[in-house]
């Protein structure tokens, strides 16, 4: 039995926290339009005006919708899990609740409303459909080679020969690694992948029951188009969430509304994304310059 606890009279380094770094309507609209697919757009605009976990944005379904009153009601969530923990040896396991373990309704905005309603139409969803679900993209047609003619002669190997650039030969005997080059290595590849020859391996799926994964989002669409929008931080699609509380927080909603739509456990939660954005303090300043402005005749 140890009677004294080994740590006790340790100091641990203080390590300071980091401030909240909150998306703004600006950034926003930047990463937005770099998404590539529509769905995927209204996937993060959702995000961001319901401020809904990934589990539980993804497992929403048509009749958590009631669009005529424009309340969302949030009663599930999917999780991710290694098939041999599912009781059916599935992917995704649906829990019957949300995190917080209990259903929650609140009211979206009438322009995501106008978008969702427009959506289930075009895709004609039934009412236990997915909205969202796993589409992965085709691969696109490789372009045909352009003829190396006009491109000129590559670098002398080791055996001091020279070959046309976008040719096979550049490429295998040429060693040559330029965009022409390896293009027409890879449609030759390609082409006998598509004929059957060389072993060719099926196109690889993820293991879903139509919810999106989230780590195929992540990697395929989420950092592709956070790398095209140029912003200078790394944005997750949690941050959405966070932005939703902050945003609302700023509009001047009331603190245990905020609380109530993002299913807070406690109201100390929802607090810490007051004055988060980077505009929060131009009340401080425009009133640090009113004051300051009495004085500036006897400094001048």
């Amino acid at each position: 039995m140890t009677a004294l606890h080994p740590c006790k009279g340790v100091k641990t380094p203080t390590v300071p926290k980091k401030p909240l770094r909150i998306v703004s309507p600006e950034e926003f609209d930047k990463l937005y339009f770099a998404l590539p697919m529509e769905e995927a757009r209204l996937l993060a605009e959702t995000a961001i005006e319901s401020g809904m976990r990934w589990g539980e944005l993804t497992e929403l379904r048509v009749k958590d919708l009631e669009l005529l009153s424009r309340i969302v009601t949030v009663s599930r969530t999917v999780v991710e899990i290694n098939p041999k923990h599912h009781p059916e040896g599935k992917r995704f396991l649906i829990k019957e609740y949300p995190k917080d373990r209990e259903y929650r309704r609140f009211k979206l905005s009438p322009q995501i409303t106008a978008k969702l309603k427009a959506y289930i139409e075009d895709s004609k969803l039934e009412r236990d459909d997915l909205l969202f679900v796993y589409h992965p993209e085709e691969p696109a047609e490789r372009p045909k080679p352009e003829p190396g003619d006009h491109l000129g002669l590559t670098e002398p190997n080791a055996s001091g020969k020279r070959h046309r650039h976008g040719t096979l030969s550049a490429y295998a005997a040429g060693k040559c690694r330029c965009a022409h080059c390896k293009n027409a290595y890879a449609t030759y590849r390609a082409e006998r992948r598509a004929a059957g020859k060389d072993d060719p391996r099926q196109s690889r799926r993820w293991d879903t029951d139509d919810h999106i994964p989230r780590r195929w989002f992540r990697d395929q669409v989420w950092r592709p188009a956070l790398a095209a929008s140029g912003l200078e931080f790394k944005v997750k699609m949690h941050d959405l969430r966070h932005a939703h509380a902050s945003w609302l927080l700023a509009g001047g909603a009331d603190l245990q509304v905020v609380k109530e739509r993002l299913g807070h456990g406690s109201i100390s939660t929802t607090e810490k994304y007051l004055h988060t954005l980077p505009d929060a303090d131009d009340t401080a300043l425009d009133a640090l310059a009113r004051t300051r402005s009495r004085s500036q005749g006897s400094i001048r």
